[in-house]
């Protein structure tokens, strides 16, 4: 820390600041100027304004590498979290440019960016459907079997000609729903790698189904990409490895663990949940192979109506007439300790970052415009959506104390920042209380923050955050929204 003559924009006096990079954990004076951080200081520090947050942490803001939130909307209930960079890595978008000239035109309270996405380009490469349509159109063709068969070779050359062309255009990476298309060849998924590290970019993988699960899978889902980051040198990134792991997690963090030893880079990402929630027309929520997960057709609520599916009758009904509508899966019992125990150590595995894959709001009732605030009644989403990141500070640091306040910190902040800085260099600023970084930043309360939405009231923000700032403006301020600010910026290659 250092001290200087600087008169900055603004000065944050007296706070707990925390810098999960250096391990600093100390009360400083921190300045920001122009959307980035000047000082940090053991001393006063001159601002032509200057906010007191005494008593309260500031530290560099959460970083949320898995978020399908998209809208205005579903970003201030992550600013609400403490989100200041929503990425959506896992689907990934379809044209990329278009993605990122969407949310330009509308304005976003954070910072954005978007991965190439392997599903919507094998859509429109295999399967013959339309390129594009956002989320919307990726969730309404999730389970349409034209996209999931084995590709031709012709076919294939389509697909990777659309992937090089969406990282020439700026995408972070390369994220693929083999999940969802389970029976497609071994082969093809270790070239979508092989390309990845060709250019230097990591690979987000919705890994298929584990052989516990479904014995006759073309290869295991763990072991496919662990497999594939050894024999490529690609980083693989391990989607919500609790939500696809489920009972099965021990062995799949030990397999995790062994590749790591050997040199391959494998990172894991999780959330504090025992639900899921996806389209329910995806492959794997058809009634004949739901017993391969445990479940059964009233583990499943759809979200547009609420209703426990009552049967498979019910359940084929919806998947017909609305293949997209999003649906709350529930894998894991959160009031069974033993269940709930999983979802603890996919968390607390080493080198698991916080990724919520917060979903898009399904609107029961009138939709309201895009900048109207507060929500009004009929946004239905899944909790992590407002709550991931309170929730593990609530649980982990502060009822469990499994994590310490600095280790949560950097689960949320610098870690995310780590496993893509070297392909995006933009992430080098991020998640670090240092001159020179970007001023996206935090001040909460670590006794009150806190998660409040459940799935009876999905859409209720988390509780306890002062202040958020994006690139050094306030998108909350003094606990409350700031509705007119929308200082989110392209996260780009």
């Amino acid at each position: 820390m250092r001290r200087t003559a600087e008169i900055h924009d603004v000065v944050f006096r007296g706070g707990r600041v925390l810098d999960p990079e250096t391990g600093l954990d100390a009360v400083a004076d921190v300045g920001v100027t122009g959307g980035a951080i000047t000082a940090v200081s053991a001393g006063p520090l001159a601002g032509r304004r200057t906010v007191d947050v005494g008593g309260l942490v500031l530290a560099p803001g959460w970083i949320d590498l898995h978020s399908h939130s998209g809208t205005v909307a579903g970003h201030r209930l992550q600013a609400l979290d403490g989100v200041t960079t929503v990425l959506e890595l896992e689907a990934g978008a379809a044209p990329v440019a278009e993605a990122y000239a969407g949310a330009a035109a509308e304005g976003r309270p954070l910072n954005y960016g978007f991965s190439a996405s392997w599903g919507q380009a094998r859509m429109a490469a295999v399967g013959g459907l339309p390129l594009g349509g956002g989320i919307v159109a990726a969730l309404r063709n999730l389970g349409n079997p034209a996209w999931q068969r084995e590709a031709s070779a012709r076919e294939l050359d389509a697909l990777f000609e659309l992937l090089r062309r969406e990282l020439a255009d700026g995408a972070l990476g390369v994220g693929v729903l083999v999940g969802y298309a389970p029976r497609i060849a071994p082969e093809e998924y270790r070239a979508v790698a092989a390309l990845a590290a060709e250019a230097g970019v990591p690979v987000y993988t919705h890994a298929r189904d584990l052989v516990e699960q479904t014995p006759d899978i073309p290869v295991d889902g763990a072991e496919e990409l662990v497999r594939a980051a050894a024999a490529t040198g690609a980083h693989m990134h391990y989607c919500h490895v609790n939500s696809t792991s489920l009972r099965r997690l021990d062995r799949v963090l030990a397999l995790v663990e062994a590749v790591r030893a050997e040199g391959s880079r494998v990172s894991t990402e999780a959330y504090p949940y025992g639900a899921g929630m996806t389209g329910i027309g995806a492959a794997f929520l058809a009634p004949e192979r739901l017993s391969a997960r445990g479940l059964e057709p009233r583990s499943i609520v759809y979200a547009p109506t609420g209703e426990r599916v009552a049967d498979a009758a019910r359940l084929r009904e919806l998947r017909a007439a609305d293949p997209g509508g999003l649906a709350v899966v529930h894998f894991l019992d959160e009031d069974a300790p033993a269940d709930m125990a999983f979802v603890d150590r996919a968390l607390l595995a080493p080198g698991t970052v916080v990724g919520s894959d917060a979903m898009p709001l399904t609107w029961t009732g009138a939709r309201p415009g895009p900048m109207d605030w507060p929500l009004p009644p009929g946004a239905v989403t899944h909790p992590r959506t407002a709550g991931t990141f309170s929730k593990v500070l609530r649980r982990y640091v502060r009822e469990t104390r499994a994590l310490p306040l600095l280790e949560a910190v950097r689960r949320c902040s610098l870690a995310p920042a780590l496993v893509l800085q070297d392909a995006v260099p933009a992430l080098r600023r991020k998640g670090r209380i240092q001159p020179g970084c970007d001023a996206d930043l935090v001040v909460f309360d670590p006794e009150a923050v806190s998660d409040q939405a459940t799935y009876a009231e999905s859409t209720r923000p988390s509780t306890g955050y002062a202040h958020v700032l994006v690139g050094g403006e306030h998108v909350v301020r003094d606990g409350a929204l700031v509705p007119g600010a929308l200082p989110g910026r392209p996260v780009r290659r």
